[in-house]
């Protein structure tokens, strides 16, 4: 039972029943310039405008690059390299497990906590959700999904089948999550994965588009591939409704005045359209790759209309919120970001922060792409470029004016400089293989995605994310996890796979260390390449398949590091299978 407290804003005191709930959304490759808040008559997001009606909105607010850092970033308040994510596939994107992330603070406060979408910063437990602090998680966990439609999804672990566009069955999850919370605060983390590709959408909201004349271009026109561009606005559109559909719920059920609602999204457009004329796009450390709408709601604590000017990050989320909902950090680590929470209020606290914060600097960086904004320039090394721009002077980059200010040129280079070399050397090599067997959860994921192919097998696509192996021909043939089991025990391993009736009857077997387990392939399962069909623009990533299980069997795995190898013994056709997923259940 929780017990009558203060909300505290600096300068302000505010008696609650119990603590606020909190909805996190975050959206997938949506540009600052993807909402018509920022401008952009192309499409109408009325309710995500809505929040910077009734709320706050932060005119300059940065995040990573891409995906997975953004992630990581907001559920530690740290930077990501810190967290060991430097890629966004094959274990590249898992969040270090020392790192305590917003999940794990929430939960420990009290709260019920739930992330349904993408999450995209580990699958095997203790990386998975369930391991950082959140109760329950449906969704997926991979970068990018390759269907839409009642795709395999997960729940908890456990592979299950989607209900219609992912993006609606995410948001009926979150609703019920609320519908259920009785008398205990919530946190739900909504991380959509649209307007990423593969570019699929209901017909509803691809009518609105498909003929619609564009009248705001992107700052190139002739770089606008126009299918992709009208399928992410009638994703954005689509977004906009499931928002709608979150904040009627929470007005039906009177939890509007108590309930923080914050919505970002994790990195720039992810196409050529409209963006405020800003240089860069998603994998850009330029302004319009880095910066993301941020838009916070909380009639208890935030005055409608209030506009936050003061340059904030991804980084900030974790502590601003753990303020507002006045929970401890408990984190032994130094957060990266600040609390934002002053700024939120027109007090003498909140213009103090604003002044401490009048010279901060925020870095940005992506492979061997840096930047470091500062609030009048910018610094972008990428390539050979190494230039300072005037962000108010020329907000859309054109005109490189270091030698107009030469030691600023050269004293923001080298804090780059040395920013970068200290996030390298937290960063560090990667050491870490895939877990496997943990006692913490039933189900152990492990998906073509994270294998090697070894000999005549190929992978479907250069995007391991969503992939799968073909051309598995020859009893030479290997899938091989890096892998450690980390509590020594029984399991039932399934296959996810489809096979063609000419080629059934191949023998598997799986073996680690000394274990091994052999099954027969004995039923045909066909599926066509699934996806196009859905496509409202060509695709990039792989086609999937309509996937079936088979078990496998019983193995008994010790603890400890090894190769986890999947081979064929016998192969009576021409081909063994196509392969996506391989699943160990604890018995």
């Amino acid at each position: 039972m929780f017990k009558i407290f203060l909300i505290v804003l600096p300068g302000t005191y505010v008696a609650a029943a119990q603590p606020p709930n909190v909805v996190v959304i975050l959206a997938d490759d949506q540009g600052w310039g993807d909402l018509s808040l920022s401008g952009n008559t192309n499409l109408s997001t009325p309710h995500i405008d809505s929040l910077a009606a009734d709320g706050a909105q932060f005119d300059r607010f940065y995040v990573s690059p891409v995906c997975s850092p953004t992630r990581a970033e907001f559920l530690t308040g740290r930077y990501h390299q810190r967290g060991g994510v430097y890629g966004t596939s094959a274990g590249a994107e898992r969040l270090d497990l020392d790192e305590e992330t917003i999940g794990d603070t929430f939960k420990a406060a009290g709260y019920r906590t739930a992330a349904f979408g993408k999450w995209h910063n580990g699958m095997q437990y203790p990386y998975h959700p369930n391991g950082r602090g959140f109760d329950e998680f449906y969704g997926f966990c991979s970068g990018h999904w390759g269907d839409y439609f009642s795709p395999m999804l997960e729940y908890n672990g456990k592979i299950v089948k989607g209900d219609g566009f992912v993006v609606d069955d995410f948001t009926n999850r979150a609703i019920g999550f609320i519908e259920k919370s009785g008398h205990k605060p919530f946190f739900i983390l909504l991380p959509y994965n649209t307007p990423h590709s593969p570019m699929q959408v209901p017909d509803v909201f691809w009518k609105r588009f498909k003929n619609k004349e564009i009248s705001m271009r992107h700052r190139n026109p002739e770089r606008e591939n126009g299918l992709h561009l009208r399928a992410a606005l009638a994703m954005c559109e689509n977004i906009d409704w499931n928002v709608g559909r979150i904040l009627d719920t929470l007005d039906e059920l009177d939890l509007v005045e108590n309930t923080i609602v914050m919505y970002f999204s994790d990195n720039g457009p992810n196409g050529a359209r409209w963006n405020g004329g800003m240089r860069g796009m998603k994998g850009s450390v330029d302004e319009g790759g880095v910066r993301s709408p941020l838009l916070i709601r909380w009639p208890a604590g935030i005055k409608p209309g209030t506009e936050v000017k003061t340059l904030s990050a991804v980084i900030d989320l974790f502590p601003t919120l753990a303020e507002m909902a006045s929970v401890p950090l408990t984190s032994k680590k130094q957060l990266d970001g600040i609390s934002l929470a002053p700024l939120l209020s027109d007090t003498a606290g909140g213009r103090n922060l604003a002044g401490r914060l009048a010279g901060r600097k925020i870095f940005s960086a992506w492979r061997n792409h840096s930047s470091v904004r500062t609030p009048r320039y910018r610094l972008t090394q990428s390539g050979k470029r190494n230039a300072l721009y005037d962000m108010i002077a020329d907000p859309g980059q054109y005109r490189d004016v270091s030698a107009e200010h030469p030691e600023l040129h050269a004293e923001l280079s080298q804090e780059l400089r040395d920013w970068m070399s200290a996030m390298r050397q937290d960063l560090g090599k990667e050491t870490r293989p895939f877990l496997i067997g943990h006692p913490g959860m039933a189900w152990t994921q492990l998906p073509s995605r994270d294998a090697i192919p070894v000999g005549n097998i190929e992978r479907s696509n250069r995007f391991p994310n969503d992939s799968f192996f073909t051309n598995w021909t020859s009893t030479g043939d290997r899938i091989v996890w890096d892998a450690e089991v980390e509590e020594a025990g029984e399991f039932e391993v399934r296959i996810y796979y489809t096979c063609d009736p000419a080629n059934v009857g191949s023998i598997l077997e799986l073996s680690f260390g000394e274990s091994t387990l052999s099954g027969q392939v004995t039923k045909a399962y066909g599926s066509d390449l699934l996806g196009a069909e859905q496509d409202r623009s060509p695709r990039m990533e792989s086609y999937v398949q309509d996937w079936t299980p088979m078990t496998l069997g019983k193995i008994k795995l010790p603890a400890g590091p090894g190769k986890l190898t999947l081979k064929a013994t016998e192969i009576p056709g021409n081909e063994v299978m196509d392969f996506r997923l391989l699943t160990l259940k604890r018995l």
